[in-house]
C-alpha cells in the first residue's frame, strides 16, 4: 500500500497509555514535539483496571508535567501499610522510617488526567493505528509508519519511545541477537474485584494466609479494590460474587473480616503474574519504556512506577539533548533505567515470594516465610528497607 500521508516530529511515541501520555505531556512543557501512536481506542485504555499506588516519583513527575491538580485534591495520602499473617497484623510507617508516603490514585485516573492535558494543548494523538512499523531505529534517520482506515502514513522522526507494553512491536524491532530476555512466571495468578463499598481498612492490607495471599485496597473512600490469590487455570466466571467475599474473609484478619462491607462488584478479572526484563533498553534511536522492557509482579504496585522512572531517565535525556546538544542522557538511558527497574524486580519478587502460598512449598517453606514476617515485624531496620522501596527508591 503507498504512503498517503507523510508528517515530521522530534519524537514518535508507540502506545497511548500512562507511561506514553506522560512522556509527551513532560516533552510538551519543554516544547519538544511528539506523536503518540495508540492501537485502541481511547474508551477502551481507559477503561483498564490498574494499580493505585503511586510513588513519590511518580507524584513528582505529574507535578512537573503540570497534571497533578486533581491527583493532589482526590488522591487518598497513604504513610504507611499493614501486612498480617494468620490474626497477627503489624504496621509498616512510611513517614516514620523514611519521611515520605504513597499516593492512592487510580492508574485509570492518571491516564484520564494525563488525556485531559494533552487534548488541551492540542497535543496530536492517533487512535486505532494497525501495522506499526519502525524503520531505520538504527541510523541517524528513523521513521515509523502505520495504516489507519485503509491509508499508509509515515512519521520521520528523531526518535522512537517505545512505550507499547510487552506485547508490542517496539521490544520485537530490537534484533533478537542483541536482546537479552530474564523471565519468572508464578505457579498462581490474583483475582481482583472492584466494588462499590467503603474500604475494609483506611490503609492496604497485604495478608499471608494458609489459603493463599489476598490484598485490600482502595481507589477512593467509596470504591474498593480487592484481591485474592487463586490458581493460575481459574476464570473470572468460576467465582460468584458470595464465594469471592467469602474466602477473602477467610484470608484477613477476623477484626478485619467482621467490619468489611460487601457487595456486587462492578468489575471481575484474573492475572497472571510474571517477573520480566530485557535488555538493553535501547537500541540505536529506539528506546524502551515501562512493561515493552520490564513487568513485575503486582505484590507492591512497581509496575507504573518503574514505567514513570523510565520515563523520568527518557525525558530529562531528551531534554538534554535538545536544549543543550549533549547526548550524555540518552547514551546512559538503558544503563539508569536497568539499575532501578532490577531494584525493583527484586523488590516485586521480594514481597511476592514473601506473601504467597506456593503450589510446592514445603512446611520448612512456610517456617521461613513466618520467620521473615516475624522479623520484619519485630526489626527496625528491616521495616525501613521494606519502607524505602515501598515509597520508591530516588531517581
Amino acid at each position: 500500500m503507498a504512503v498517503t500521508d507523510q508528517s515530521e516530529t522530534q519524537v514518535v511515541i508507540i502506545g497511548g497509555g500512562p507511561s506514553g501520555l506522560l512522556l509527551s505531556q513532560l516533552l510538551h512543557t519543554r516544547g519538544i514535539d511528539s506523536i503518540v501512536l495508540e492501537r485502541k481506542t481511547k474508551d477502551y485504555v481507559l477503561g483498564r483496571i490498574r494499580a493505585g499506588v503511586l510513588e513519590r516519583g511518580l507524584v513528582d513527575l505529574m507535578h512537573e508535567a503540570g497534571v497533578a491538580d486533581r491527583m493532589q485534591s482526590e488522591g487518598l495520602v497513604h504513610d504507611g501499610t499493614l501486612i498480617s499473617y494468620g490474626d497477627k497484623m503489624f504496621r509498616i510507617s512510611f513517614g516514620e522510617l523514611t519521611g515520605h508516603s504513597v499516593l492512592v490514585y487510580g492508574q485509570t485516573e492518571v491516564t484520564r488526567d494525563l488525556y485531559a492535558a494533552r487534548e488541551t494543548a492540542d497535543g496530536k494523538i492517533v487512535f486505532e493505528v494497525e501495522d506499526v512499523t519502525i524503520q531505520g531505529a538504527d541510523t541517524d534517520a528513523p521513521f515509523v509508519t502505520y495504516r489507519t482506515d485503509d491509508a499508509e502514513h509515515r512519521v520521520d522522526c528523531a526518535f522512537i519511545a517505545g512505550c507499547d507494553g510487552f506485547h508490542g512491536v517496539s521490544r520485537q524491532t530490537i534484533p533478537s541477537e542483541v536482546r537479552r530476555e530474564y523471565e519468572k512466571v508464578y505457579p498462581f495468578g490474583w483475582l481482583g474485584v472492584l466494588s462499590r463499598t467503603p474500604p475494609v481498612n483506611h490503609e492496604l492490607i497485604y495478608a499471608n494466609s494458609e489459603r493463599g495471599f489476598a490484598l485490600c485496597s482502595m481507589r477512593n473512600e467509596q470504591l474498593s479494590r480487592y484481591y485474592i490469590q487463586c490458581d493460575i487455570t481459574d476464570r473470572p466466571e468460576d467465582w460468584s460474587d458470595d464465594a469471592f467475599w467469602a474466602e477473602l474473609k477467610r484470608r484477613i484478619p477476623a477484626d478485619q473480616a467482621d467490619k468489611l462491607v460487601t457487595g456486587p462488584t462492578i468489575e471481575k478479572s484474573i492475572a497472571p503474574l510474571r517477573s520480566f526484563v530485557t535488555e538493553p533498553m535501547r537500541w540505536g534511536r529506539l528506546f524502551l519504556c515501562g512493561d515493552a522492557a520490564h513487568i513485575v509482579p503486582p505484590t507492591g504496585a512497581k509496575g507504573l512506577n518503574t514505567a514513570a522512572s523510565d520515563v523520568h531517565y527518557l525525558y530529562n535525556g531528551l531534554r538534554q539533548f535538545y536544549e543543550n546538544d549533549d547526548p550524555a542522557g540518552l547514551d546512559a538511558y538503558s544503563q539508569k533505567a536497568l539499575a532501578r527497574v532490577w531494584k525493583a524486580e527484586r523488590f516485586s519478587w521480594w514481597f511476592s515470594s514473601l506473601m504467597h502460598r506456593y503450589p510446592d512449598q514445603t512446611t520448612f517453606d512456610h517456617k521461613m516465610q513466618v520467620a521473615e514476617l516475624e522479623f520484619l515485624r519485630s526489626s527496625r531496620s528491616a521495616q525501613q528497607a521494606m519502607a524505602e522501596n515501598y515509597v520508591g527508591l530516588p531517581y
